[in-house]
């Protein structure tokens, strides 16, 4: 049950122990709240399906596609056309029914300053963005829903009233969530909306809650106490201004970073994608080889549920081993399982490093069948294998079949060459995809934080 948020909340909001989370995995109850009304960073909400195709060539006679895409590989009968390039950190995109767009722009580092909302419109609907404005704090989630746009900054969550075909606010912001930690590893924010419970990703501040923080060899601290304020997705009441971390519910815990974060909207539930810790090799390296380091652990794909715990810091994923493994601060040594045993492998194991960022629901008819029941996630990209000599991690967007509300295990790649062929990664690739949206007819948006391009791609059958 979402507490009642008030100008004064009590701590006593926290249903989940500061300790050693992984003692209960309990998977509770549905995430569906509210009249059913559901959203997610980079998702569309509200948006209705198109027609398909209409005719064309491909990337080499449809008018709405560039002859190269952009730069980025497609499966057989997709292409892509250039929709914006702006400068910036583009993260997640939202889409409105009517089909403009919005993109939450972050500061540039270390500037600190810069950060904004992005709004384009497609008004002839050729794949290029014809009308473009910017307007105030952006950061890294977006999400429009029934005339209000939610924004997450790193360290509050405001919404703007935007009526949908409008391109600007039609009045102030209003924060609903301030005072969210935001100290560095992770300080960025997602958002997501089932009903009227907004779900916000709060990322841990390390990497494994070492006593020293990315140091060699040093070890754990158990219990965890980075646990009670990060690593988890939190639930506030959507509607509910000036609410502090207090005021929310700790909803799931042990989830490292789930910076993206969407709804199915076939069934309410939100899932989330994770990146998995980093650095076995160089903090343990008796015990991990360099090319162990580049293949584990896994990032994740879970449904985010009720009292969900997976088990960070004490545990990660061995997709070799296909189990959870014990992490060697808390004494594993590569094999032992340990307190870790009884968490169960992730519904889909993606490639260590792969940084997964963002995710949505494919909506609408425009793309085939095959594609129509799943998930696309956006993978930023490895920055641990500058050479890329494990295989190219992340750098991708991947398309995730689900079957009866749950991923099939499958993962396939969709939309590649964001890299470019450079290296040394990451610094050499052009590209480093983030943001994804549906667009109202069904073509998708993808976006990217590096060189600050986003690509309308669409389904053509030829």
């Amino acid at each position: 049950m979402l507490v009642a948020a008030s100008a004064a909340c009590s701590g006593a909001h926290d249903r989940m122990p500061a300790g050693d989370p992984s003692d209960t995995n309990d998977p509770g109850t549905s995430s569906s709240t509210g009249d059913g009304t559901t959203g997610g960073s980079g998702t569309t909400d509200g948006g209705s399906g198109g027609s398909g195709s209409d005719g064309g060539g491909g990337a080499t006679g449809d008018a709405r596609c560039a002859p190269d895409n952009g730069g980025i590989t497609l499966p057989p009968g997709f292409c892509a056309q250039v929709f914006v390039d702006h400068p910036g950190k583009l993260r997640h995109i939202t889409v409105t029914p009517s089909g403009h767009v919005f993109v939450a722009v972050a500061a540039p580092e270390p500037v600190g300053v810069g950060s904004h909302v992005l709004a384009l419109y497609d008004a002839d609907n050729n794949g290029v963005a014809d009308e473009e404005s910017t307007f105030g704090i952006g950061g890294n989630g977006i999400l429009w829903r029934d005339g209000w746009l939610y924004v997450a900054a790193d360290d509050r969550i405001v919404r703007y009233p935007v009526p949908d075909g409008a391109s600007a606010p039609s009045g102030d912001a209003e924060v609903i969530a301030r005072d969210l930690p935001a100290t560095p590893d992770h300080s960025a924010k997602s958002v997501a909306l089932i009903g009227h419970a907004m779900y916000v990703n709060i990322g841990s501040p390390s990497n494994a809650c070492q006593v020293a923080n990315r140091v060699l060899h040093s070890p754990g601290k158990d219990p965890c106490d980075e646990l009670a304020t990060r690593a988890g997705i939190w639930r506030f009441d959507a509607e509910t201004a000036d609410q502090t971390l207090d005021c929310g519910t700790r909803y799931a815990t042990g989830l490292r970073n789930t910076n993206a974060l969407a709804v199915d909207p076939a069934t309410d539930q939100l899932w989330g994608g994770i990146n998995g810790r980093d650095q076995l090799h160089e903090n343990w390296p008796e015990l991990y080889t360099e090319d162990q380091d580049k293949v584990l652990p896994s990032d994740e794909v879970v449904a985010i549920t009720a009292g969900l715990d997976r088990g960070w810091p004490y545990c990660y994923h061995d997709v070799l081993a296909g189990e959870m493994k014990l992490a060697p601060e808390y004494g594993g040594d590569g094999v032992v399982q340990g307190r870790c045993a009884q968490i169960p492998s992730p519904e889909v194991a993606l490639d260590a490093h792969a940084a997964v960022l963002g995710m949505v629901f494919v909506t609408g008819t425009q793309f085939p069948p095959a594609y129509r029941a799943g998930a696309l996630v956006a993978n930023h990209g490895s920055r641990f294998d500058a050479l890329g000599t494990a295989g190219l991690h992340g750098y991708d967007v991947e398309f995730l079949p689900f079957a009866h509300g749950a991923p099939t295990g499958d993962v396939l790649k969709f939309a590649t060459g964001f890299d470019a062929g450079l290296r040394p990664l990451p610094d050499a690739a052009p590209h480093r995809p983030v943001g994804l949206a549906m667009m109202p007819d069904g073509s998708l948006l993808i976006g990217d934080d590096q060189g600050g391009r986003i690509w309308r791609v669409f389904y053509t059958g030829s």
